[in-house]
């Protein structure tokens, strides 16, 4: 009888196919599927308004992108000590939910706008112009804050084995909002995308009040997990910019974040110039960026759920990070020698697919070996300020070099590509050695 009781008890805590397959504990299965849908819902929110951002920015004249760019980055600095403030004197508890909020009244109010310029049929020119901008902004902060909190809640060994897996969420949700927006931008209309976007985004703080709970339970049973989500960051509203200054570690992710800014940039204006002389109709183009992003998606899905918890257990997370670089040095050479609209599509697919299964999750985990207030203040200024900066120098920069062609201006990007591997490789080595010294002080 006691042997069959014990079989039992070694039954219920054996791993099942499905724990050994994603990497889970049973005592986190709550807090997993809570942050999946998190990121679902937030990425899928996004892919609806992505491909209208897109239409809104070829129907402004590619000409005006370096001026858009520009203003986005200004904005981002802005808001940059505005956030810095707010996580300085408010708990997450609070400021989490609020920034979502912030968002989805921003989104009704584009909502009403492009409802009544379409119903009045007048011009959206200036209101696609504010809202690229808004979009530029919106996705970084959204989903930056969504890493921080991730960052916060789950150790470093958990990030090791569960961030793939959540950043499949967002890709799931990305794949779905990009399905959504081609299937419904002619018919439905795309200024009629936006509260769907909006009702996600709700949902989305649903998932941080149900991971609040759980973090407080976890706390209860194994003391010192919890964050103390109760209590402010502290510091000042420009911390972040000095965070991200004050060690080696900090300036090798900038430096990183501008290259990959720069080597996006290029693709970007090369596709937005042929798509504006291939492409006349408006939701024809908002469907051929949502069916890119459709691509991108699925392929970042499968990546994301099978293998880069493969390959950062199994070689690391500088191998992880070298990947998206990695391809990125062979993606250029195929549009250096071949600059049409197709193989700028495919390279598309393949840089973006790379960047979100395994240079995203892999850069998010840098973060989990850095103080709250870093996780925070230091990797939204890089992920928010740095970004745009890198896009305005990019766009300005690569604008001056297109009457030189699109192949040769794919040439030029090889040697940052190069760079980037070899600041990718020293970041995996400085994380391994901050996890030891943690590791050292007995700190999880």
């Amino acid at each position: 009888m006691m042997a069959n009781t014990m079989t039992a008890a070694t039954d219920q805590v054996r791993p099942s196919l499905f724990d050994r397959v994603f990497g889970l504990e049973r005592h986190e299965y709550a807090a997993v599927a809570w942050s999946f849908l998190y990121f679902f819902c937030v990425l899928s929110a996004y892919y609806i308004l992505r491909p209208v951002r897109e239409m809104l920015g070829v129907q402004s004249g590619p000409e005006t992108l370096p001026y858009l760019f520009m203003a986005s980055f200004v904005v981002m600095l802005v808001a940059t000590p505005v956030f810095g403030w707010i996580t300085s004197r408010y708990p997450r508890k609070v400021f989490l939910p609020w920034v979502y909020a912030f968002f989805i009244l921003n989104i009704l109010a584009f909502w009403a706008a492009s409802a009544y310029l379409v119903d009045e049929d007048q011009s959206r020119v200036w209101a696609g112009r504010i809202f690229f901008v808004w979009l530029s902004v919106f996705n970084l902060y959204v989903v930056s804050v969504f890493w921080s909190f991730m960052a916060d809640i789950y150790t470093r060994e958990q990030g090791r084995r569960l961030f793939g897996l959540l950043s499949s969420g967002g890709s799931i949700g990305a794949l779905l909002g990009s399905t959504t927006s081609f299937a419904l931008a002619q018919n439905l209309g795309s200024q009629n995308l936006f509260p769907i976007a909006a009702i996600l985004l709700t949902l989305a703080i649903l998932c941080i009040r149900q991971l609040r709970r759980w973090v407080m339970q976890e706390d209860h049973q194994q003391p010192g997990h919890r964050v103390e989500m109760g209590a402010s960051l502290g510091g000042n509203a420009l911390a972040g910019a000095k965070l991200a200054t004050s060690s080696n570690y900090f300036r090798a992710i900038v430096a990183a974040s501008i290259i990959a800014s720069l080597l996006g940039t290029a693709l970007y204006l090369f596709r937005a110039y042929m798509v504006e002389a291939s492409i006349a109709d408006d939701d024809a183009q908002t469907r051929f960026f949502a069916a890119i992003n459709l691509a991108q998606n699925f392929f970042t899905i499968l990546g994301q759920m099978f293998l880069v918890r493969f390959v950062v257990r199994r070689f690391g997370l500088g191998a992880a990070l070298s990947i998206m670089p990695t391809l990125s040095v062979l993606c250029f050479v195929w549009v250096a020698a071949d600059p049409s609209l197709l193989v700028i599509a495919i390279v598309d697919v393949i840089r973006r697919a790379s960047g979100f299964t395994f240079s995203k999750p892999s850069t998010d985990m840098l973060y989990s070996v850095v103080t709250p207030e870093e996780k925070y203040k230091a990797k939204n200024f890089i992920d928010t300020t740095v970004y745009r900066f890198g896009d305005v120098v990019g766009i300005f920069l690569i604008r001056s070099m297109l009457t030189l062609g699109f192949s040769a201006v794919a040439l030029i990007m090889l040697p940052f590509a190069v760079a980037w591997i070899l600041i990718v490789n020293w970041l995996g080595r400085d994380y391994r050695r901050r996890a030891r010294d943690l590791r050292d002080k007995g700190l999880t």
